[in-house]
């Protein structure tokens, strides 16, 4: 099919009349949804026709881009398929067209070209299909005479190329294929490449490049050659070069930086040159390299700590101290007036501030010395109208290094200076007041409550504290958040009273919690959301902090969230809070749940206070069911982990409400669309198990229907998973020999899950190792609940070879025991002494098993009290299933 006159409707898409926009994106949409063939071949002709007006080639490239790359999951999962069912011929030809495109003359569909490019690699370099791309885009390069349009949207399509390849879970280049990359864009980067855009596409090709880089960095004469034109671009006449530059030293810096100490000296010099004299953008990547060397060291310093120190630390951070931080400080004084008002800026001084507080977090207390003097000159200044920039830029400096430093350094600094601090929120300035209650709540935050011999918060400065802070939450909106912020964390900071018979903040608690409230009901305006978010985040932090003398004023929150709540729903036809958008109210309804949930938790503590949430569970429930039905098309996770907070109140009782509840836990478990919301409903329905256990019994074939439905889809989130297969062991846990009938299925999963974990051991990918780790738990938690759910002789008679594969699992998962965290130790040995426990008959099983008795010796001598706590456990009931035999 060819599509009538495409380039008018390609141009109707940006009508101004709405009738003809919709019209052709539905005529498009369904060109592509029953003819995609003829639909890539018709966008990949109407970009290479250079009788073509531009605006229709650069649409047609944007619309073929998102038919390759769709970000519908559905979609995004029948891709492969429906590109495998385009005929061979007609892939052909859209490969050698947008090929040749790359060569027009016309900018945009150049770049457009460059970009399906990748996207159709990404499709067919993974199996084995398009052998021949990367030579040939190579060649592009080395054309005799150069042009300088087709070499640089080869460079480009190369660096969309490598961007693609990263994302993908099978390695598409090979050492070769990387090796003729790193040709072409050598061909483009040097200084003698007189086109800059050719020479800027290079340098982000590299940086794309980077991460197939690494035999190439290993060899010494070609990573002194790729640091050289790297160094040498990031002073090149053109600002984008440089500026590209030092964000590629950045990439350099974050994948190989074991590689850089010939080269760290003269790096510090450009960036030195670059953040004082530079364009803000290119000054701004500069202190980025250093903000990913910071990176790199601190995560180096936590293996470190770990016992995995494998890598050297390379400590450029601290030799680079005495330059860098007043490098840094001269920079938090380039404030843009009015940046406190916009919390997306990004700016040098910002930049500035970033970098400085991981600075702080590398050298810890070497820092206070360079500071504190920039601190303490600048902080009093008031001589002149400019003057606010350095009382600004030094409070700024005084908090962002807050992190890092001891507490015993910083609480005599802080005590100091908090009385200075409080009067510093009556600045005439209000970039100054900003700063200064940002910096009061990071102080409250790093130092308050810690452990030290020097307690900041005394009886004689929380009350000029509670009356300053109290006093600024009418100030401007953006203030009054930093203000809000700040209480809450002084709250934060009495954690160590929590559930006491009194605290330090109980006779200003009403007040505060008052104002707080007050602050969160009346932020209703577009422009305060912020404002009323960090309101009821303090909020949260009181009802947290709350001692057993203050549990009455929790108690009177609870009618107030809920009318409140009840007020953002429609009322008679007539739409809630006509004055907020439907963002605002969603946003405001998940707030008054995020409150009443941990009013709930809080109450849950003692016996009166669940007696007291098990009189309003009715009225609570109710308002939560018509927060769900009010967003019908989906549930409201924060109302979701609502419900969550009520089952511990009600226990058993709580199965009264299961017939109104679970069409909405239905509906929350099957929108894997929201992985969160999908998420947070596995969640409840464990907690749902807990309380109502055997009464959930009528509702469970749907929800393992589901459960199951979820872990054999290819269009849900994989980080999902896991959690589900913990959900069973909730399941199996309530259910007990009621879980019978759904046990072949589950453990079918479970042997399949056993199987995956096994495949992805000794891997060097954080991501693959991190998922592991959470596959590994749902797998235990699952087999923990079924056996303690299921009677010891159910268990005998359908778990037997399940859990000799369990042993086996256990045993191939100690050969990778490096990558084990504590919490999946503590959850595979306690499922070892279930085994052993719950069926004896395994003894001989562990005996001929020798590395499992090995693992639960090595978690017997773990430092976590819980690890070897359960280990001790598990170990005398494998001796005793031993010793029976």
């Amino acid at each position: 099919m060819a599509a009538p006159d495409l380039t008018s409707f390609l141009q109707s898409t940006q009508a101004v009349s709405a009738e003809h926009r919709v019209a052709a994106e539905q005529y498009l949409q369904q060109f592509e949804d029953h003819h995609f063939p003829d639909y890539l071949l018709s966008l990949t002709n109407e970009i290479a026709n250079s009788s073509k007006p531009a605006e229709s080639r650069q649409i047609a490239g944007v619309l073929l881009k998102n038919a390759l790359s769709p970000t519908q999951a559905v979609k995004r999962a029948k891709l492969p398929a429906n590109w495998a069912a385009v005929p061979a011929a007609a892939k052909q030809q859209i490969k050698s067209t947008l090929l040749s495109t790359l060569a027009t003359e016309v900018p945009v569909a150049r770049h457009s070209a460059a970009l399906v490019i990748a996207k159709v690699a990404a499709l067919e370099l993974p199996t084995g299909q398009w052998p021949d791309l990367i030579t040939t885009l190579r060649s592009h390069m080395e054309r005799d005479p150069p042009n300088s349009g087709l070499r640089q949207s080869t460079l480009e399509a190369l660096g969309y190329i490598c961007e693609e390849a990263v994302t993908l879970d099978e390695e598409v280049l090979d050492q070769e294929q990387v090796n003729s990359v790193l040709t072409a864009i050598v061909q483009g980067i040097g200084k003698t490449e007189a086109d800059p855009a050719v020479r800027l596409a290079a340098t982000v090709a590299l940086q794309n490049a980077l991460e197939f880089a690494e035999t190439n960095f290993e060899a010494q004469a070609e990573r002194d050659y790729l640091m050289q034109v790297v160094c040498e671009g990031t002073i090149a006449q053109d600002s984008r070069v440089r500026e590209a530059s030092f964000e590629c030293l950045a990439g350099i810096a974050g994948l190989h930086y074991s590689k850089l100490v010939p080269y760290i000296s003269e790096i510090f010099k450009l960036t030195q040159q670059a953040i004082q004299h530079d364009e803000e953008g290119v000054a701004k990547q500069a202190i980025e390299f250093w903000c990913t060397i910071c990176e790199e060291e601190l995560d180096l310093q936590e293996d470190g700590d770990a016992g995995d120190s494998s890598a050297i630390n390379h400590h450029f951070t601290q030799q680079a101290l005495e330059h860098l931080v007043p490098l840094l400080l001269k920079q938090l004084m380039k404030q843009e007036e009015g940046q406190d008002k916009d919390d997306g800026l990004w700016n040098l001084s910002m930049a500035a501030g970033t970098c400085l507080g991981l600075v702080a977090s590398v050298v810890g207390d070497h820092i206070i010395n360079l500071v504190m003097p920039f601190v303490q000159e600048n902080i009093p200044k008031k001589g002149g109208p400019e003057d606010w920039r350095c009382r600004e830029a030094a409070t700024f400096a005084f908090g962002s290094v807050l992190e890092g430093p001891s507490v015993a350094q910083l609480a005599k600094l802080a005590a100091s200076g908090m009385q200075f601090l409080l009067a510093a929120l009556s600045d005439d300035n209000a970039q100054v007041r900003h700063t200064t209650a940002w910096t009061i709540g990071r102080i409250l935050e790093f130092v308050h409550g810690a452990s030290t011999d020097l307690p900041l918060i005394t009886a004689e400065l929380l009350l000029p504290i509670k009356d300053s802070l109290l006093q600024h939450m009418q100030d401007e909106p953006h203030i009054a958040e930093k203000v809000c912020y700040a209480l809450g964390q002084l709250a934060a900071g009495f954690k160590d009273t929590r559930g006491g018979a009194t605290s330090p903040l109980t006779p200003f608690f009403d007040t505060l919690l008052q104002a707080l409230l007050s602050t969160a009901l009346k932020a209703g305006a577009e422009g305060e959301a912020q404002l009323q978010l960090q309101a009821f985040e303090a909020i949260n932090e009181f009802v947290r902090s709350a001692s057993a003398d203050t549990l009455v004023t929790v108690q009177q929150l609870t009618p107030i969230i809920l009318s409140r709540l009840h007020q953002t729903l429609p009322q008679q036809g007539q739409a809630p809070l006509a004055n907020m958008s439907p963002e605002r109210l969603s946003d405001l309804q998940g707030l008054l749940c995020g409150v009443l949930q941990v009013v709930v938790q809080k109450l849950s503590e003692t016996d009166a206070g669940k007696g007291y949430v098990m009189q309003l569970a009715d009225q609570c429930i109710h308002t939560l069911m018509a927060v769900f039905a009010a967003n019908a098309s989906t549930v409201h996770e924060e109302a979701m982990l609502a419900v969550g907070a009520l089952t511990y109140a009600c226990g058993t009782s709580f199965a009264k409400y299961l017939q109104a509840l679970f069409p909405v836990i239905q509906v929350g478990l099957q929108n894997t669309a929201e992985g969160a919301v999908c998420q947070v409903t596995v969640g409840v329905l464990g907690d749902v198990c807990r309380a109502v256990e055997q009464q959930i019994a009528p509702f469970c074939d749907n929800v393992m229907h589901i459960l199951l439905s979820n872990l054999q889809s290819n269009t849900v989130p994989r980080e999902l998973k896991p959690q589900i297969l913990s959900a069973f062991g909730d399941i199996a846990l309530a259910l007990g020999d009621q879980f019978e009938k759904y046990l072949t299925h589950v453990l079918q999963v479970l042997h399949r899950a056993e199987e995956l974990s096994i495949q992805q051991q000794q891997t060097n990918d954080e991501a693959v190792f991190e998922y592991n780790n959470l596959l590994r738990m749902g797998i235990f938690e699952a087999f923990s609940g079924i056996f303690n759910g299921m009677s010891p002789a159910k268990c005998e008679h359908y778990l037997h070879n399940p859990a000799q594969l369990i042993l086996d699992f256990m045993t191939a998962m100690y050969n990778d025991r490096a990558s084990l965290d504590e919490s999946v130790s503590r959850a595979g040995v306690a499922l070892l002494g279930d085994v052993a426990s719950i069926m004896p008959a395994m003894g001989p099983q562990f005996t001929a098993r020798q590395p499992l008795q090995q693992f639960v010796a090595e978690c017997q001598g773990s430092p976590d009290p819980q690890v070897s706590s359960s280990a001790s456990w598990a170990a005398a009931a494998i001796n005793k299933a031993i010793a029976a035999q």
